[in-house]
Protein backbone atom coordinates (compact mmCIF):
# COMPACT_ATOMS: atom_id res chain seq x y z
CA UNK A 1 0.00 0.00 0.00
CA UNK A 2 1.23 3.48 -0.84
CA UNK A 3 1.72 6.09 1.85
CA UNK A 4 1.83 9.87 1.56
CA UNK A 5 5.61 9.74 1.51
CA UNK A 6 5.45 7.61 -1.66
CA UNK A 7 4.23 10.69 -3.51
CA UNK A 8 6.94 13.30 -3.76
CA UNK A 9 7.65 16.27 -6.01
CA UNK A 10 11.35 17.08 -6.37
CA UNK A 11 11.95 15.11 -3.17
CA UNK A 12 9.30 17.08 -1.28
CA UNK A 13 6.16 15.27 -0.12
CA UNK A 14 4.64 18.50 1.23
CA UNK A 15 4.85 20.11 -2.22
CA UNK A 16 3.03 17.13 -3.69
CA UNK A 17 0.21 17.65 -1.22
CA UNK A 18 0.04 21.40 -1.91
CA UNK A 19 -1.16 21.12 -5.51
CA UNK A 20 2.07 21.08 -7.48
CA UNK A 21 1.30 17.59 -8.80
CA UNK A 22 -1.63 18.93 -10.82
CA UNK A 23 0.61 21.17 -12.93
CA UNK A 24 2.59 19.83 -15.88
CA UNK A 25 6.21 20.34 -14.90
CA UNK A 26 7.78 19.05 -18.11
CA UNK A 27 5.71 20.23 -21.09
CA UNK A 28 8.04 18.59 -23.64
CA UNK A 29 7.69 15.18 -21.97
CA UNK A 30 3.90 15.54 -21.69
CA UNK A 31 3.66 16.08 -25.46
CA UNK A 32 5.47 12.85 -26.34
CA UNK A 33 3.34 10.31 -28.21
CA UNK A 34 2.84 6.98 -26.48
CA UNK A 35 2.60 4.02 -28.88
CA UNK A 36 0.06 1.44 -27.72
CA UNK A 37 -0.08 -0.48 -31.00
CA UNK A 38 1.59 -3.50 -29.39
CA UNK A 39 -1.28 -3.72 -26.90
CA UNK A 40 -4.02 -4.50 -29.39
CA UNK A 41 -5.91 -7.76 -28.73
CA UNK A 42 -8.31 -8.39 -31.61
CA UNK A 43 -10.77 -5.50 -31.47
CA UNK A 44 -9.62 -4.47 -27.99
CA UNK A 45 -7.11 -1.64 -27.67
CA UNK A 46 -6.09 0.68 -24.80
CA UNK A 47 -8.00 3.80 -23.94
CA UNK A 48 -7.16 6.67 -21.63
CA UNK A 49 -8.75 8.71 -18.89
CA UNK A 50 -8.04 12.44 -18.90
CA UNK A 51 -8.21 12.74 -15.10
CA UNK A 52 -8.91 10.73 -11.98
CA UNK A 53 -9.54 12.08 -8.48
CA UNK A 54 -9.82 9.97 -5.35
CA UNK A 55 -11.24 11.35 -2.12
CA UNK A 56 -10.26 9.10 0.79
CA UNK A 57 -11.62 5.95 -0.91
CA UNK A 58 -15.12 7.44 -0.47
CA UNK A 59 -15.50 9.09 -3.87
CA UNK A 60 -13.82 8.32 -7.19
CA UNK A 61 -14.13 10.86 -10.02
CA UNK A 62 -13.20 9.98 -13.60
CA UNK A 63 -13.03 12.83 -16.12
CA UNK A 64 -13.03 12.60 -19.92
CA UNK A 65 -12.80 15.78 -21.96
CA UNK A 66 -13.54 16.31 -25.64
CA UNK A 67 -13.17 19.32 -27.90
CA UNK A 68 -16.53 20.96 -28.65
CA UNK A 69 -19.15 18.34 -29.38
CA UNK A 70 -16.69 15.64 -30.49
CA UNK A 71 -18.18 12.24 -29.74
CA UNK A 72 -16.63 9.68 -27.44
CA UNK A 73 -15.67 6.56 -29.39
CA UNK A 74 -17.98 3.63 -28.56
CA UNK A 75 -15.26 1.44 -27.05
CA UNK A 76 -13.86 4.21 -24.87
CA UNK A 77 -17.32 5.18 -23.66
CA UNK A 78 -18.19 1.59 -22.82
CA UNK A 79 -14.91 1.06 -20.95
CA UNK A 80 -15.32 4.26 -18.91
CA UNK A 81 -18.95 3.44 -18.12
CA UNK A 82 -18.03 -0.07 -16.94
CA UNK A 83 -15.11 1.22 -14.86
CA UNK A 84 -17.29 3.83 -13.16
CA UNK A 85 -20.05 1.32 -12.43
CA UNK A 86 -17.60 -1.30 -11.12
CA UNK A 87 -16.03 1.18 -8.68
CA UNK A 88 -19.35 2.32 -7.23
CA UNK A 89 -20.18 0.45 -4.01
CA UNK A 90 -22.35 0.94 -0.92
CA UNK A 91 -19.48 2.77 0.80
CA UNK A 92 -17.84 4.51 -2.17
CA UNK A 93 -19.36 6.68 -4.85
CA UNK A 94 -18.02 6.70 -8.38
CA UNK A 95 -18.65 9.53 -10.80
CA UNK A 96 -17.77 9.80 -14.50
CA UNK A 97 -17.84 13.28 -16.04
CA UNK A 98 -17.91 13.87 -19.79
CA UNK A 99 -16.93 17.50 -20.40
CA UNK A 100 -16.33 19.82 -23.34
CA UNK A 101 -13.82 22.58 -23.94
CA UNK A 102 -13.46 25.03 -26.83
CA UNK A 103 -9.98 26.48 -26.32
CA UNK A 104 -7.18 25.80 -28.77
CA UNK A 105 -4.46 26.33 -26.15
CA UNK A 106 -4.05 24.89 -22.69
CA UNK A 107 -7.26 23.50 -21.17
CA UNK A 108 -8.45 24.48 -17.70
CA UNK A 109 -10.31 21.25 -17.01
CA UNK A 110 -11.97 22.72 -13.91
CA UNK A 111 -13.82 25.16 -16.19
CA UNK A 112 -14.81 22.66 -18.90
CA UNK A 113 -18.58 22.31 -19.25
CA UNK A 114 -20.01 18.94 -18.20
CA UNK A 115 -22.13 17.45 -20.99
CA UNK A 116 -23.33 14.58 -18.86
CA UNK A 117 -22.26 12.51 -15.90
CA UNK A 118 -22.64 8.91 -14.80
CA UNK A 119 -23.52 8.06 -11.21
CA UNK A 120 -25.14 4.99 -9.64
CA UNK A 121 -25.25 3.22 -13.01
CA UNK A 122 -27.21 5.97 -14.77
CA UNK A 123 -26.44 8.90 -17.06
CA UNK A 124 -27.56 12.37 -15.94
CA UNK A 125 -27.59 15.78 -17.63
CA UNK A 126 -25.62 18.66 -16.09
CA UNK A 127 -26.67 21.77 -18.00
CA UNK A 128 -24.25 24.71 -17.84
CA UNK A 129 -22.18 23.33 -14.98
CA UNK A 130 -18.40 23.21 -14.88
CA UNK A 131 -16.36 20.17 -13.90
CA UNK A 132 -15.46 21.85 -10.63
CA UNK A 133 -19.10 22.70 -9.82
CA UNK A 134 -20.27 19.11 -10.36
CA UNK A 135 -17.41 17.68 -8.30
CA UNK A 136 -18.17 20.12 -5.46
CA UNK A 137 -21.78 18.90 -5.38
CA UNK A 138 -20.58 15.33 -4.87
CA UNK A 139 -17.90 16.33 -2.34
CA UNK A 140 -20.69 17.91 -0.29
CA UNK A 141 -22.99 14.91 -0.84
CA UNK A 142 -20.32 12.62 0.65
CA UNK A 143 -19.41 15.05 3.44
CA UNK A 144 -15.83 15.36 2.26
Amino acid sequence: MFTQTDYVVDGNAAAALNGRMSVIRNREYAQRIKDFSGLRFGKISPTDIDAFLEFGNRLFVFIETKFGDSPIPYGQGLALERLCDACHTEVRGSLLLIASYDSSGDIDVSMAIVRKYRYEGKWHEAPDMTVREVIEIFINKYGL
